[in-house]
Formats: structure tokens, sequence, C-alpha cells
């Protein structure tokens, strides 16, 4: 099946299941996320739980062959006492997920590596792209050891990646709008 082919009959499934879709909205949490420094590497690593659960729409679209892009984002913080905080480094990974009919398989990439991972389940698939697990975030040379640092992280679907004619149709739509909040904490050696 062509790109625009599953693009369309994507299309016809979510207008179809408008009704359906508010039932079950999806949701994209945090639910852990901490730090920790490698000291024989000198870099601060990431391990995060997140809880990824697509709307009824999104799901639709990913079996009729519509890839999702899922994008977490990682943000250091310099904390500042009389000033407002400043952004001092951002991290951004991408994965896309998409699920296979032929082969009954869903699979996962990650578009900054290009490794590639397949599941059986879409709850497997999931599963897997909400542990993070000691993800390079920061040198410690870029941190300036006397200064007060946070991380924050979040996760959304990214409708950016979309194909054109559902990309319009996401915007309009809040069964498409899956973010966490910006889950916050101290950079801290324990």
């Amino acid at each position: 099946m062509s790109r625009l082919a599953a693009v369309c009959v994507a299309l016809v499934l979510v207008a179809g299941s408008a009704a359906n879709a508010q039932d079950d909205p999806g949701r994209f949490e945090v639910r852990s996320a901490s730090a920790g420094l490698d000291p024989g590497m000198n870099v601060w690593f990431l391990d995060a739980r997140l809880e990824l659960r697509l709307s009824a729409e999104a799901r639709e679209a990913l079996e009729s062959g519509v890839p999702l892009s899922v994008r977490v984002e990682v943000e250091i913080i310099h904390v500042r006492r009389w000033l407002l905080d400043r952004e001092n480094a951002s991290l951004t990974q991408l994965y896309e997920l998409q699920y296979h009919p032929l082969l009954e398989r869903y699979t996962v990439r990650n578009v900054n590596s290009g490794t590639l991972d397949t599941y059986a389940t879409l709850f497997a698939a999931l599963n897997s792209l909400g542990r993070i697990d000691r993800l390079p975030v920061i040198d410690t040379a870029l941190l300036d050891p006397e200064r007060v640092y946070d991380v924050r992280l979040r996760v959304l679907l990214d409708t950016e990646q979309l194909p054109g004619p559902l990309r319009l149709l996401a915007f309009w739509r809040r069964d498409w709008s899956l973010g966490s909040e910006w889950f916050r904490w101290n950079l801290e050696e324990e």
C-alpha cells in the first residue's frame, strides 16, 4: 500500500471513529525520572519511566500504516536566585512507531541512533518506548560545579512528523494533542 493510500485510509478511519475517540483520549505522562553521574565517563545519564497510551484515533492511524513519532525532550536548566532560570542545554530524542500489517509486528526506531526493535503487540512496543535507561544527557565539563541545575523532561506525540493531510486533521483534533507536563528535578550527585 502506498503512503498516500495509507494516509487516505487513516483519514477515513479517523473521521469515522470520532465518537470512539472520546472514549479513550490517550495519555502521555512522565511517571519517574532521575539523572546519575557516571564518574568514569564524566557524563550524566537519564533514567525515566513514561506512561504512553495512544488515543483511539492515533491507534487507528497507526494500524492503518501511518508511522507515529514520539519526541522526548530533556533540558538542563541553570537555576538562578534573582533572575529567571536559563536553559543551559537541551536534548531531543525522536522515536518512530510503526505497524507492519503483513508481519503483524510493531517497530520502534530510535531516529537519533538508527536502532530498530520489533514487538508483537502495541502494548509491548509502548512499554519499551516508555523505559529510558542510561540515556547520555550532558558532559560534566559543560556544567559549572558552583552552580545549581535542574533537569526537566517531557514526552510528546510529534504531529509535525505526520503526513500533510493527517497533520492538518491532527491540528484541529484534541485526541492528537498527546503530551506530558514537564517533570522537573534537581541535578545533583547522590
